[in-house]
């Protein structure tokens, strides 16, 4: 049955706050002159006024004067009633916003605005006072720091380099950035760290704006059974085999394709519907990828990158927060980050807008040649948790099975993450080839200060000899 709080009982709540003026201070974030009864609106509306202008609460006789209302002191208010005071304040405040909450939205559901909504319901229902008193730093640090190791994530991502970068991988609640060209295989990673996360026993959702849930489904087949998709075409029956095998030990996945220019709400109804009909829980989610996705807290035009990516990626962190889990999505490289060989903030698209709100961002380096060589490299661009920013590591891909993994530091095919980029080394070595061939020629003519006799192995020496010979000849006939 719904309290009712009638204008006596508000007038209580202001007597007893100018009373003890610290019961106003611990409500005063949730305290709105809005929600007291029209007779005592403008009492409400003078007691914030005056407290913000003045830092003192204003005297019983200051409110009748300016008001016309009559408050009354009270005797000495024990603690008791003062605890009194902070709890039925709190479920008066939470009432009174949730009614204005819900008539506002029927307006906007009248105007076909549906997007505010949610959030209105959400944040009036979410209304507390601040009791949390956080963390007491020096009273218990051997609990605080496991609190944040065993709590807080380090789930590893199954490439073991970048898990050293990020000491010891990523964390729930955070949101990761892998940035890339077109084609550069933004999906491909985003799959792969999602298998290696379904083999470590994890639960997760693969959210696709992009490609079908067919083809997000085939190329994880390809890299879960190690096989091609052409030798899958060929055995189908031999791979929905392996696939269900693999399923024992892994956790549990879904897939799932959303339309362009979905937002937040959309995927967070789908993964209420979800959770509701399996019953399962959801410890990971890949969003492919951001720049895809629209705001749903600000009306901004598709055209502004910086701003919707501003709204889209605080909206995407916010979720992963509320939902403790692991959140891995993506986004382009603008067209000036083709021919670098080393990324910055510059280089993503929309701005840096997303990077503020990031956690950890990554650059994907790749090109086909590097590709058909089996390899990938990724650039850390911002980290929160970790001094790895600007460190790059290298991984092994196989260009069949499309499956991405880490060779380890000190392998034969992997290099250490300190070294110099893959793609500086196919530029140096194209450029010093190109120099080799046109170092000692220049229209056909040797260059200056180019060796012949050195270039050509003592060919010179032979070539004088002869022009010597036939002077000796010359000489002689002259005789």
């Amino acid at each position: 049955m719904s309290k009712d709080y009638s204008a006596d009982l508000q007038k209580l709540f202001l007597e007893m706050m100018l009373q003890n003026p610290q019961n106003y201070v611990r409500v005063q974030n949730i305290y709105n002159p809005e929600n007291f009864d029209r007779s005592l609106r403008a009492v409400a509306e003078f007691v914030k006024t005056h407290s913000n202008d003045f830092k003192a609460m204003p005297s019983f006789e200051q409110i009748q004067a300016v008001t016309g209302v009559e408050l009354k002191a009270l005797p000495d208010v024990i603690d008791g009633q003062n605890e009194w005071f902070l709890k039925e304040f709190e479920g008066f405040t939470k009432k009174q916003e949730l009614e204005r909450a819900i008539l506002k939205a029927a307006d906007l559901l009248e105007k076909g605005d549906f997007d505010p909504v949610e959030k209105l319901i959400k944040d009036a229902v979410q209304i507390s006072l601040q009791k949390d008193m956080g963390t007491d730093y020096f009273a218990d640090p051997t609990a605080r720091i496991k609190k944040y190791f065993d709590s807080g994530g380090q789930v590893s991502t199954g490439w073991p380099q970048m898990d050293k970068l990020l000491y010891g991988g990523f964390s729930r609640g955070e949101l990761n950035i892998f940035a890339g060209g077109s084609g550069s295989g933004k999906s491909l990673v985003m799959m792969n760290i999602a298998l290696n996360w379904l083999q470590q026993g994890l639960s997760g959702v693969y959210i696709t704006l992009e490609l079908s849930e067919e083809l997000t489904s085939l190329r994880s087949d390809a890299m879960l059974t190690s096989q091609s998709t052409k030798d899958i075409r060929r055995d189908i029956d031999n791979t929905a085999l392996k696939v269900k095998m693999v399923s024992k030990k892994a956790g549990s996945y879904q897939v799932k394709a959303l339309p362009a220019q979905s937002n937040i709400n959309d995927i967070r109804a789908f993964l209420k519907e979800y959770q509701i009909q399996t019953n399962r829980q959801v410890d990971f989610m890949m969003i492919d990828y951001l720049d895809l996705l629209m705001p749903v807290s600000a009306k901004v035009s598709p055209n502004d990158l910086f701003v919707k990516d501003k709204y889209v990626s605080e909206e995407l962190r916010n979720l992963a927060k509320e939902l403790g889990i692991l959140m891995v999505t993506a986004s382009q490289l603008n067209r000036s980050a083709v021919e670098e060989i080393e990324f910055d903030h510059s280089h993503i698209s929309g701005g840096i807008s997303k990077i503020n709100t990031a956690d950890n961002v990554f650059g994907i380096f790749t090109s086909r040649a590097m590709r058909e060589r089996g390899k990938y490299q990724i650039q850390c661009m911002k980290s929160r948790s970790s001094t790895g920013v600007g460190q790059k590591i290298d991984l092994e891909y196989n260009i069949d099975t499309m499956r991405i993994t880490d060779p380890g530091e000190g392998a034969e095919m992997g290099v250490k993450p300190q070294t110099s980029s893959i793609m500086a080394s196919i530029k140096a070595k194209s450029t010093s080839a190109e120099e080799g061939s046109s170092a000692g020629w220049e229209r056909g003519k040797p260059k200056e200060g180019f060796d012949l006799e050195a270039k050509h192995g003592g060919l010179g020496g032979e070539v004088q000899t002869t022009k010597l010979k036939s002077m000796l000849a010359g000489l002689k006939k002259v005789d």
